[in-house]
């Protein structure tokens, strides 16, 4: 699979998804940071990447329609996170990836679980 880590992410997410066999871009190898979301999650789509982020403006689906993209992923922290829990964040998603396909909906991963929404097909 194919991702880009947005700015907020280091170096050990990426290594992270590498490790699982993902072809891993960021924003900051391509000099993005700081864009508007607008610009980044067509970028993902352009390029066929699955956005890993932070950002919680991505979570939105009315705003970010899943279906449109390669898939996004928004880590949610605890309150006064570490770094390993990031990591922890990061190992959840490979993890998770194993066993289903992101393309076309938006995940929440969270410490405990991950929240997957996707759209439901219209008749």
């Amino acid at each position: 699979m194919k991702f880009k880590l947005d700015e907020n992410l280091g170096q050990r997410g990426q290594e992270i998804l590498r490790a699982a066999g993902h072809d891993v871009s960021t924003v900051a190898e391509q000099g993005m940071q700081q864009g508007i979301d607008a610009d980044l999650i067509e970028h993902c789509r352009a390029e066929g990447r699955c956005l890993v982020t932070l950002d919680l403006d991505f979570s939105n689906p009315l705003v970010f329609l899943p279906s449109r993209y390669a898939g996004i992923a928004v880590l949610r922290l605890p309150p006064r996170p570490s770094r390993s829990d990031l990591h922890r964040l990061v190992e959840t998603l490979a993890g998770a990836l194993e066993r289903e396909q992101i393309e076309g909906k938006l995940w929440i991963v969270e410490p405990a679980r991950i929240r997957v929404y996707q759209e439901q097909p219209t008749d």
